[in-house]
C-alpha cells in the first residue's frame, strides 16, 4: 500500500519543479534580452537561397547571396560578399549578380524575391531576422497565449514545449509599417531549452485565412505560409540562430502563380576582435 503513495508523492515533486507556461515564457523574454546584447559581440557569414518556381514546378527565378553580418549600433550591417542569380525568359536563363535585380519594369518575381530578403536583413534585429516572425522577446509576447504541452528531448537537452496563437486574430494582410500595430498572424511551436530557458526550434503557422472577398478583389491567395527557425549555443553560453527557412504558394492577378522557398544559414561565429576585423576587410 506504501507504492502508491510514495509513486505519487514522486508525481508531485516532479509537477512542483515544473514551472508554469507563463513562467518560463518570462524567462525566454530575460534571456532574450540578454542573448540580442550579447549577440552584438559577432561577426558571422550569412547564406541565402531564394527560390521561386511557377506553377509547372519550372525554376523562374533563384538567388544565392553570401554576406558578411557586423554589429552595428542598435542592430546588424550585411555587407554583400557574392550574389548569383538567375532567371528564367522565354525558355532560356539569364544571370545577374545584384539582389533584386529588375530585368524589366514590372518585375513581380523580383519585388517578392525584395520582400523575403527584406525579412532576413532587418536593420533592428542582432541576428538580422524580423521579430515579427517569432514572438519571444517581452514585446511580441503580449500579443500572445501560450500553452505548456510537455517535454521532450531535443539534441541531448530536455526541451519544453510551448504552442502559442495570436490572443486576437487581424487580417493576414492588414498594414505592419506602424510599429504600433498589434496585427499577430502566426502561430507554431516552441521548443525551449528547460535549463538555459532559451528556443532551440521555432516553427510558425498562418493563424488565420485571407478573406474570401480580398480573393477575389484582389486576386491574391497564400499557401503554407510558414517559417521554421533553429538555434544553437556558443562556447561562451551565448545563443544563435543558425538557420531560417520556408516554403509558400503564392496565387495572384493574370494567372501569376510561383511556389516560394527561402533557405538561410549563419555561420563562422567570431567575436568581434582585432582579427576579426583583419578578416573581414579581406572578404570586401
Amino acid at each position: 500500500m506504501r507504492i502508491p503513495i510514495l509513486m505519487a508523492m514522486l508525481a508531485g515533486c516532479a509537477l512542483a519543479q515544473t514551472p508554469s507556461v507563463q513562467e518560463i515564457m518570462d524567462r525566454v523574454a530575460e534571456s532574450q534580452a540578454k542573448s540580442l546584447k550579447a549577440r552584438r559581440s559577432y561577426v558571422y557569414d550569412q547564406e541565402e537561397v531564394l527560390r521561386m518556381k511557377r506553377g509547372g514546378g519550372k525554376l523562374a527565378r533563384e538567388e544565392k547571396v553570401s554576406y558578411t553580418v557586423t554589429p552595428s549600433g542598435k542592430g546588424v550591417h550585411k555587407t554583400l560578399v557574392k550574389c548569383e542569380g538567375q532567371y528564367e525568359l522565354h525558355g532560356k536563363y539569364f544571370t545577374y549578380d545584384q539582389p533584386g535585380y529588375h530585368y524589366k519594369g514590372l518585375d513581380v518575381d523580383a519585388d517578392l524575391i525584395s520582400d523575403m530578403e527584406g525579412s532576413t536583413s532587418e536593420g533592428k534585429s542582432l541576428d538580422g531576422i524580423s521579430h515579427d516572425y517569432f514572438p519571444l522577446t517581452a514585446a511580441e509576447q503580449a500579443k500572445y497565449n501560450f500553452y505548456l504541452e510537455g517535454t521532450k528531448t531535443v539534441r541531448g537537452r530536455k526541451a519544453y514545449k510551448v504552442r502559442f496563437e495570436p490572443r486576437v486574430k487581424h487580417s493576414i494582410l492588414a498594414d505592419t509599417d506602424d510599429d504600433d500595430d498589434d496585427n499577430v498572424p502566426w502561430k507554431g511551436i516552441a521548443m525551449i531549452d528547460a535549463e538555459e530557458y532559451q528556443p532551440i526550434t521555432v516553427t510558425t503557422d498562418l493563424a488565420g485565412k485571407i478573406p474570401t472577398a480580398v480573393k477575389i478583389l484582389l486576386g491574391t491567395d497564400i499557401k503554407g505560409l510558414g517559417f521554421a527557425i533553429s538555434y544553437e549555443r556558443m562556447e561562451d553560453g551565448v545563443w544563435f540562430p543558425v538557420s531560417f527557412g520556408g516554403e509558400f504558394e503564392v496565387r495572384g492577378l493574370f494567372l501569376y502563380k510561383r511556389t516560394i522557398s527561402v533557405s538561410l544559414v549563419n555561420k563562422n561565429f567570431r567575436h568581434t576582435d582585432v582579427k576579426s576585423k583583419v578578416e573581414f576587410a579581406e572578404i570586401e
